[in-house]
């Protein structure tokens, strides 16, 4: 297919699933507000952390569910149907060993953690209890979903998936109508409802895949040819997916450890923020990532770097704006979104949007390592610098009582990491650092520039805001001018030549509908 077809599709399934992020992001600031005040900042941090001990579980099935992703994709782009329903089939039945591991796992080590060594009130410990099994189960259950969510992205059929998980955000603000009157201990109900949420979606996600590919009508086989190479690519993604749960999960419970749960509370915050925020550079990187999968499956390399290139500095330049306009009226806009944001929520959310740009960027250069199935030297470097996040952390926390280190710690790492990938993609599949240099790091850096120019001076004569009328004014200002800076020096002429089509395409459809 042309290179002219696949930027189309690209652009297409980029703004379906930017349509659903918009959706996703007003439901989730809403319903956290609401659900913190229903809750309440202790029940709240509690969720937070319960949460987190099943999330240090879920690194199991992160490693699985990278590898379903690029062996799908990968077999796709071969065009090797049978291929590709064997994966499947493997992939399936090995998320429900996964789903079993993490039951055995959760209702004996984590249930001991839980009970020993979180700091929780006696009288808030039973309603704990009850929210960590409903968690383990929707765990589970969100682990057998894995597999029909990878071949719906592999296929690229990204107006299911938008459709799907808009319906997923509107069960969410249904569970918090039901909240507020329900009669159950509130925190044991929002534990329950959220793994009722798990089963609907993963239901829906079964009967349309089941109803549309053939490869997803399960079949059980043990082929080795099949097995063996995800399992041994799962295998060093366990190590990489380890680090990365002890970067996030880790240092909520040492939050807990060092500070208590009003700081789970404010992690919380800026881990939602950053979801939130990062689906804006999710929507384009979930459209482009098959690509960049399937042409290195048919040995495009040419376009395999450039989709990289084009996707990094894109991918820096699409979370530019959000960025910039919740740094610049942070305490205003939590003070709005939750009227009484707990300690260091503020700071947390500004160091963790930092990290953002950091991870932004790496996005497509993680994709392009892992496209080459050739990750075992990746994961070891990538895995130990990621890990070091907890140790350091935890020394810093001996030796300060400056909760907000932890994301510096975070933020520099990142940082080191970027670097690593970049290198590793440079000694394994040929990519050229000068290239990257020149069509990349440059053009991102001219708009940082120039954006943090527009920033420094409205924050000198203009200042935050103190209503909301002021608030949409600067959000409205800094939107325009950063978007400016990106559009003429952050996009190559080939692009704006591209985006101009599109829109001339746009207007000219309309005006002819119009016509008629």
């Amino acid at each position: 297919m042309s290179t002219t077809a696949d930027n189309k599709r690209i652009a297409k399934n980029s703004l379906v699933l930017y349509v659903r992020m918009l959706f996703n992001m007003v439901i989730t600031f809403y319903t956290s507000r609401v659900v913190m005040e229903v809750l309440g900042v202790e029940d709240f941090g509690i969720y937070g952390v319960v949460g987190g001990v099943i999330a240090i579980f879920g690194f199991l099935n992160g490693c699985m569910s990278s590898a379903t992703s690029r062996f799908l994709t990968f077999e796709l782009g071969r065009k090797d149907f049978a291929k590709l329903k064997k994966t499947f089939s493997a992939a399936l039945t090995t998320h429900a060993i996964i789903a079993f591991i993490v039951l055995i796992l959760g209702e004996t080590l984590g249930l001991w953690w839980l009970e020993n060594k979180l700091v929780i009130a006696s009288d808030r410990m039973i309603a704990a209890r009850w929210v960590y099994h409903l968690s383990v189960v929707t765990a589970m259950i969100n682990f057998i979903q894995v597999p029909y969510n990878a071949i719906i992205i592999a296929r690229e059929k990204m107006n299911i998936y938008a459709y799907v998980e808009i319906l997923h955000s509107a069960l969410k603000l249904v569970i918090v109508y039901v909240l507020v009157w329900g009669i159950l201990d509130r925190l044991v109900l929002y534990g329950l409802l959220m793994l009722i949420v798990a089963v609907i979606i993963t239901l829906i996600y079964k009967v349309y895949c089941t109803r549309n590919f053939e490869e997803s009508h399960y079949v059980f086989h043990w082929d080795k040819s099949v097995i063996i190479p995800m399992v041994s690519f799962s295998g060093w993604e366990l190590f990489g997916n380890f680090a990365n749960m002890a970067k996030s999960q880790g240092n909520n419970i040492l939050l807990n450890m060092f500070f208590g749960v009003i700081l789970n509370a404010s992690y919380s915050i800026s881990n939602q923020v950053y979801g939130a925020v990062g689906q804006f550079v999710n929507s384009f990187q979930i459209a482009v990532n098959p690509q960049i999968v399937k042409n290195y499956a048919c040995e495009n390399m040419t376009q395999f770097f450039n989709l990289i290139f084009k996707s990094c500095r894109l991918s820096f330049l699409i979370m530019l704006v959000p960025v910039a306009v919740i740094i610049y009226n942070v305490d205003f806009i939590l003070a709005l979104w939750l009227k009484t944001p707990p300690d260091y929520a503020s700071i947390f959310v500004v160091l963790i949007l930092i990290d953002t740009m950091i991870s932004a960027l790496a996005g497509p250069l993680v994709v392009g390592a892992k496209a080459t199935g050739n990750i075992k030297n990746y994961q070891i470097v990538v895995g130990t610098l990621l890990f070091l996040n907890l140790p350091i952390t935890y020394v810093a926390f001996l030796f300060t009582d400056d909760p907000s280190m932890m994301f510096w710690v975070r933020i520099v790492l990142s940082f080191i990491t970027l670097l690593y990938r970049v290198w590793f993609l440079k000694h394994f599949v040929g990519l050229k650092i000068k290239r990257f240099i020149k069509d990349v790091c440059i053009d991102i850096v001219k708009v940082f520039l120039v954006s943090m120019a527009i920033f420094s001076v409205m924050r000198y004569y203009v200042g935050c805001a103190n209503d909301v009328a002021e608030l949409v004014l600067h959000t409205v200002v800094l939107t325009l001018t950063i978007s400016i800076a990106a559009y003429y020096g952050g996009l190559k002429s080939t692009e704006r030549a591209f985006c101009e089509r599109q829109m001339r395409s746009f207007y000219l459809e309309k005006f002819k509908h119009q016509g008629e």
